[in-house]
Protein backbone atom coordinates (compact mmCIF):
# COMPACT_ATOMS: atom_id res chain seq x y z
CA UNK A 1 0.00 0.00 0.00
CA UNK A 2 2.91 2.33 0.74
CA UNK A 3 4.11 2.03 -2.84
CA UNK A 4 0.64 2.98 -4.09
CA UNK A 5 0.73 6.25 -2.13
CA UNK A 6 4.25 6.92 -3.39
CA UNK A 7 3.25 6.56 -7.05
CA UNK A 8 -0.04 8.48 -6.63
CA UNK A 9 1.82 11.32 -4.93
CA UNK A 10 4.41 11.58 -7.68
CA UNK A 11 1.76 11.67 -10.42
CA UNK A 12 -0.21 14.37 -8.58
CA UNK A 13 2.95 16.43 -8.08
CA UNK A 14 3.82 16.41 -11.78
CA UNK A 15 0.33 17.56 -12.78
CA UNK A 16 0.26 20.19 -10.04
CA UNK A 17 3.64 21.60 -11.06
CA UNK A 18 2.50 22.02 -14.66
CA UNK A 19 -0.64 24.05 -13.86
CA UNK A 20 1.15 26.02 -11.12
CA UNK A 21 3.76 27.37 -13.55
CA UNK A 22 1.05 28.29 -16.08
CA UNK A 23 -0.95 30.22 -13.51
CA UNK A 24 2.09 31.94 -12.00
CA UNK A 25 3.33 33.27 -15.34
CA UNK A 26 -0.12 34.61 -16.17
CA UNK A 27 -0.42 36.42 -12.83
CA UNK A 28 3.08 37.88 -13.17
CA UNK A 29 2.16 39.40 -16.54
CA UNK A 30 -1.19 40.72 -15.32
CA UNK A 31 0.10 42.50 -12.20
CA UNK A 32 3.46 43.56 -13.69
CA UNK A 33 5.47 41.52 -11.19
CA UNK A 34 8.57 39.71 -12.41
CA UNK A 35 8.43 35.93 -12.56
CA UNK A 36 11.49 35.91 -10.27
CA UNK A 37 9.42 37.58 -7.52
CA UNK A 38 6.45 35.28 -8.19
CA UNK A 39 8.84 32.35 -7.83
CA UNK A 40 10.27 33.70 -4.58
CA UNK A 41 6.88 34.44 -3.00
CA UNK A 42 3.72 32.68 -4.16
CA UNK A 43 5.34 29.59 -5.66
CA UNK A 44 8.07 29.12 -3.05
CA UNK A 45 5.61 29.61 -0.20
CA UNK A 46 3.19 27.18 -1.80
CA UNK A 47 5.79 24.51 -2.53
CA UNK A 48 7.14 24.89 1.02
CA UNK A 49 3.72 24.32 2.60
CA UNK A 50 4.50 20.59 3.07
CA UNK A 51 7.61 21.48 5.12
CA UNK A 52 5.51 23.80 7.29
CA UNK A 53 2.80 21.22 7.93
CA UNK A 54 5.27 18.40 8.59
CA UNK A 55 7.46 20.49 10.92
CA UNK A 56 4.52 21.91 12.91
CA UNK A 57 2.86 18.54 13.36
CA UNK A 58 6.20 16.88 14.19
CA UNK A 59 7.20 19.46 16.82
CA UNK A 60 3.75 19.61 18.42
CA UNK A 61 3.56 15.82 18.33
CA UNK A 62 6.81 15.40 20.25
CA UNK A 63 9.14 14.64 17.34
CA UNK A 64 11.29 17.81 17.08
CA UNK A 65 14.21 16.04 15.36
CA UNK A 66 11.99 15.36 12.35
CA UNK A 67 11.01 19.09 12.27
CA UNK A 68 14.61 20.35 12.27
CA UNK A 69 15.86 17.54 10.05
CA UNK A 70 13.07 18.20 7.55
CA UNK A 71 14.05 21.85 7.10
CA UNK A 72 17.80 21.31 7.01
CA UNK A 73 17.55 18.33 4.69
CA UNK A 74 15.09 20.24 2.52
CA UNK A 75 17.39 23.26 2.17
CA UNK A 76 20.29 20.99 1.23
CA UNK A 77 18.07 19.16 -1.26
CA UNK A 78 16.74 22.40 -2.78
CA UNK A 79 20.17 23.77 -3.69
CA UNK A 80 22.16 20.59 -4.29
CA UNK A 81 19.57 18.13 -5.63
CA UNK A 82 16.81 20.29 -7.11
CA UNK A 83 19.01 23.04 -8.57
CA UNK A 84 21.46 20.38 -9.75
CA UNK A 85 18.80 18.36 -11.57
CA UNK A 86 17.11 21.51 -12.92
CA UNK A 87 20.30 22.92 -14.45
CA UNK A 88 21.18 19.54 -15.93
CA UNK A 89 17.80 19.64 -17.70
CA UNK A 90 18.15 23.27 -18.77
CA UNK A 91 21.02 25.64 -17.79
CA UNK A 92 19.88 28.72 -15.87
CA UNK A 93 21.00 32.28 -16.58
CA UNK A 94 21.03 33.98 -13.18
CA UNK A 95 19.67 37.53 -13.03
CA UNK A 96 21.55 40.40 -11.37
CA UNK A 97 18.85 40.73 -8.67
CA UNK A 98 19.36 37.12 -7.67
CA UNK A 99 23.09 37.72 -7.16
CA UNK A 100 22.89 41.03 -5.26
CA UNK A 101 19.61 40.66 -3.34
CA UNK A 102 18.12 37.18 -3.22
CA UNK A 103 21.26 35.14 -2.49
CA UNK A 104 22.50 37.54 0.23
CA UNK A 105 19.15 37.44 2.07
CA UNK A 106 19.12 33.64 1.82
CA UNK A 107 22.68 33.55 3.20
CA UNK A 108 21.67 35.93 5.99
CA UNK A 109 18.75 33.64 6.88
CA UNK A 110 21.06 30.61 6.94
CA UNK A 111 23.65 32.32 9.17
CA UNK A 112 20.93 33.61 11.52
CA UNK A 113 19.54 30.08 11.78
CA UNK A 114 23.03 28.84 12.65
CA UNK A 115 23.55 31.52 15.33
CA UNK A 116 20.16 30.82 16.92
CA UNK A 117 21.00 27.09 16.98
CA UNK A 118 24.27 27.47 18.89
CA UNK A 119 22.53 27.10 22.28
CA UNK A 120 20.81 23.94 20.92
CA UNK A 121 17.31 25.41 20.95
CA UNK A 122 15.34 27.82 18.76
CA UNK A 123 13.49 29.95 21.33
CA UNK A 124 10.00 31.39 20.82
CA UNK A 125 11.23 34.99 20.48
CA UNK A 126 13.81 33.87 17.90
CA UNK A 127 11.12 32.14 15.88
CA UNK A 128 8.87 35.21 16.00
CA UNK A 129 11.76 37.44 14.86
CA UNK A 130 12.55 35.20 11.88
CA UNK A 131 8.93 35.20 10.75
CA UNK A 132 8.72 39.00 11.07
CA UNK A 133 11.84 39.39 8.88
CA UNK A 134 10.23 37.21 6.21
CA UNK A 135 7.07 39.32 6.12
CA UNK A 136 9.06 42.54 5.82
CA UNK A 137 11.27 41.15 3.03
CA UNK A 138 8.27 39.83 1.09
CA UNK A 139 6.50 43.20 1.11
CA UNK A 140 9.72 44.93 0.06
CA UNK A 141 10.49 42.74 -2.98
CA UNK A 142 6.89 42.92 -4.23
CA UNK A 143 6.87 46.74 -4.02
CA UNK A 144 10.29 46.91 -5.65
CA UNK A 145 9.21 44.64 -8.50
CA UNK A 146 6.08 46.64 -9.22
CA UNK A 147 8.16 49.82 -9.47
CA UNK A 148 10.40 48.15 -12.02
CA UNK A 149 7.69 47.77 -14.64
CA UNK A 150 10.10 47.23 -17.51
CA UNK A 151 11.01 43.64 -16.73
CA UNK A 152 11.43 40.73 -19.05
CA UNK A 153 9.09 38.10 -17.68
CA UNK A 154 10.33 35.48 -20.10
CA UNK A 155 6.92 34.80 -21.64
CA UNK A 156 6.52 34.46 -25.37
CA UNK A 157 5.10 37.79 -26.51
CA UNK A 158 2.99 36.03 -29.13
CA UNK A 159 1.20 34.04 -26.42
CA UNK A 160 -2.38 35.23 -25.91
CA UNK A 161 -2.81 36.70 -22.40
CA UNK A 162 -4.84 34.49 -20.08
CA UNK A 163 -7.84 35.61 -18.05
CA UNK A 164 -6.71 36.61 -14.51
CA UNK A 165 -9.42 34.41 -12.96
CA UNK A 166 -8.20 31.42 -14.94
CA UNK A 167 -4.59 32.16 -13.91
CA UNK A 168 -5.61 32.36 -10.26
CA UNK A 169 -7.58 29.15 -10.56
CA UNK A 170 -4.61 27.35 -12.13
CA UNK A 171 -2.30 28.69 -9.42
CA UNK A 172 -4.58 27.54 -6.60
CA UNK A 173 -5.23 24.17 -8.26
CA UNK A 174 -1.48 23.66 -8.66
CA UNK A 175 -0.78 24.51 -5.01
CA UNK A 176 -3.54 22.16 -3.81
CA UNK A 177 -2.23 19.36 -6.05
CA UNK A 178 1.33 19.91 -4.79
CA UNK A 179 0.13 19.82 -1.18
CA UNK A 180 -1.84 16.57 -1.48
CA UNK A 181 0.72 15.02 -3.80
CA UNK A 182 3.53 15.69 -1.33
CA UNK A 183 1.47 14.33 1.57
CA UNK A 184 0.66 11.11 -0.31
CA UNK A 185 4.23 10.66 -1.42
CA UNK A 186 5.48 11.42 2.09
CA UNK A 187 3.09 8.86 3.57
CA UNK A 188 4.43 6.17 1.28
CA UNK A 189 8.09 7.17 1.63
CA UNK A 190 8.09 7.36 5.45
CA UNK A 191 6.28 4.04 5.68
CA UNK A 192 8.86 2.39 3.47
CA UNK A 193 11.76 3.99 5.40
CA UNK A 194 10.37 2.91 8.77
CA UNK A 195 10.10 -0.65 7.50
CA UNK A 196 13.89 -0.54 7.04
CA UNK A 197 14.44 0.66 10.64
CA UNK A 198 15.75 4.19 9.93
CA UNK A 199 16.05 6.65 12.87
CA UNK A 200 13.90 9.80 13.21
CA UNK A 201 16.86 12.11 12.47
CA UNK A 202 17.85 10.21 9.33
CA UNK A 203 14.23 9.95 8.17
CA UNK A 204 13.84 13.72 8.65
CA UNK A 205 17.05 14.56 6.81
CA UNK A 206 16.53 12.15 3.92
CA UNK A 207 13.08 10.71 3.22
CA UNK A 208 10.95 13.51 4.73
CA UNK A 209 13.25 16.25 3.40
CA UNK A 210 13.27 14.74 -0.09
CA UNK A 211 9.52 14.17 -0.03
CA UNK A 212 8.75 17.76 0.97
CA UNK A 213 11.28 19.05 -1.61
CA UNK A 214 9.66 17.19 -4.50
CA UNK A 215 7.20 20.09 -5.14
CA UNK A 216 10.21 22.39 -5.63
CA UNK A 217 11.88 19.80 -7.85
CA UNK A 218 8.81 19.33 -10.04
CA UNK A 219 8.01 23.05 -10.26
CA UNK A 220 11.60 24.10 -10.99
CA UNK A 221 12.16 21.35 -13.55
CA UNK A 222 8.93 22.17 -15.39
CA UNK A 223 9.73 25.91 -15.26
CA UNK A 224 13.22 25.25 -16.63
CA UNK A 225 11.80 23.07 -19.39
CA UNK A 226 9.43 25.92 -20.31
CA UNK A 227 12.44 28.29 -20.18
CA UNK A 228 10.95 30.19 -17.21
CA UNK A 229 14.34 30.12 -15.49
CA UNK A 230 13.55 33.02 -13.13
CA UNK A 231 10.78 30.92 -11.64
CA UNK A 232 13.22 28.02 -11.17
CA UNK A 233 15.87 29.95 -9.24
CA UNK A 234 13.36 32.18 -7.45
CA UNK A 235 11.39 29.17 -6.28
CA UNK A 236 14.44 27.54 -4.73
CA UNK A 237 15.90 30.61 -3.01
CA UNK A 238 12.46 31.66 -1.82
CA UNK A 239 11.76 28.15 -0.57
CA UNK A 240 14.95 28.12 1.50
CA UNK A 241 14.01 31.49 2.97
CA UNK A 242 10.51 30.24 3.76
CA UNK A 243 11.86 27.03 5.30
CA UNK A 244 14.02 28.96 7.77
CA UNK A 245 12.00 32.09 8.48
CA UNK A 246 8.47 30.63 8.29
CA UNK A 247 8.71 26.87 8.87
CA UNK A 248 11.28 27.05 11.69
CA UNK A 249 10.10 30.52 12.72
CA UNK A 250 6.42 29.65 13.10
CA UNK A 251 7.15 26.24 14.62
CA UNK A 252 9.47 27.77 17.23
CA UNK A 253 6.98 30.58 17.92
CA UNK A 254 4.49 27.91 19.02
CA UNK A 255 6.91 25.64 20.84
CA UNK A 256 10.72 25.96 21.34
CA UNK A 257 12.49 23.63 18.91
CA UNK A 258 15.55 21.75 20.26
CA UNK A 259 18.56 21.23 18.01
CA UNK A 260 20.68 18.14 18.60
CA UNK A 261 24.46 18.41 18.90
CA UNK A 262 24.87 15.98 16.01
CA UNK A 263 22.71 18.18 13.79
CA UNK A 264 24.74 21.27 14.73
CA UNK A 265 28.10 19.53 14.25
CA UNK A 266 27.33 17.85 10.90
CA UNK A 267 24.16 18.88 9.06
CA UNK A 268 24.39 22.62 9.77
CA UNK A 269 27.81 22.85 8.11
CA UNK A 270 26.43 21.20 4.98
CA UNK A 271 23.56 23.71 4.90
CA UNK A 272 26.02 26.61 5.19
CA UNK A 273 28.57 25.12 2.81
CA UNK A 274 26.13 24.41 -0.02
CA UNK A 275 24.57 27.88 0.33
CA UNK A 276 28.07 29.41 0.01
CA UNK A 277 28.92 27.13 -2.94
CA UNK A 278 26.03 28.61 -4.95
CA UNK A 279 27.63 32.09 -5.05
CA UNK A 280 30.70 31.31 -7.22
CA UNK A 281 28.48 29.18 -9.45
CA UNK A 282 26.26 32.22 -10.09
CA UNK A 283 29.11 34.72 -10.45
CA UNK A 284 31.59 32.68 -12.56
CA UNK A 285 30.30 32.38 -16.10
CA UNK A 286 27.06 33.59 -17.60
CA UNK A 287 24.91 30.75 -16.28
CA UNK A 288 24.64 27.73 -14.03
CA UNK A 289 25.22 25.05 -16.65
CA UNK A 290 25.13 21.28 -16.75
CA UNK A 291 28.65 20.83 -15.34
CA UNK A 292 27.81 22.95 -12.29
CA UNK A 293 24.52 21.10 -11.98
CA UNK A 294 26.38 17.78 -11.97
CA UNK A 295 28.70 19.09 -9.23
CA UNK A 296 25.70 20.09 -7.11
CA UNK A 297 24.00 16.75 -7.64
CA UNK A 298 27.22 14.90 -6.77
CA UNK A 299 27.50 16.97 -3.59
CA UNK A 300 24.02 15.86 -2.55
CA UNK A 301 24.85 12.21 -3.23
CA UNK A 302 28.03 12.49 -1.10
CA UNK A 303 26.05 14.12 1.75
CA UNK A 304 23.41 11.38 1.75
CA UNK A 305 26.10 8.70 1.57
CA UNK A 306 27.97 10.12 4.57
CA UNK A 307 24.73 10.57 6.52
CA UNK A 308 23.63 6.98 5.99
CA UNK A 309 27.12 5.70 6.81
CA UNK A 310 27.18 7.43 10.22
Amino acid sequence: MMYFWLILGLATLVGGGEVLVRGAVGIARKFKISTLVIGMTVISFGTSAPELMVSLSSALGGHPEIAIGNVMGSNIANLALVLGVTTIIFPIIVSRNTKIIDWPIMMFATILFFVFSLDLVIAQWEGALMFAILIAFTFWIIRRSRRETKVDDGVDEHTKPMNPLICTGLLLAGLVALYFGSQWMLKGAVGIAQSFGMSERVIGLTVVAFGTSVPELVTSAIAAFKKETDISIGNLIGSNLFNIFAVIGLTAAFVPVPVSQGTLDFDMWWVLGIAILILPMMVIGKKIGRLKGAILLSTYIVYIGLLLAM
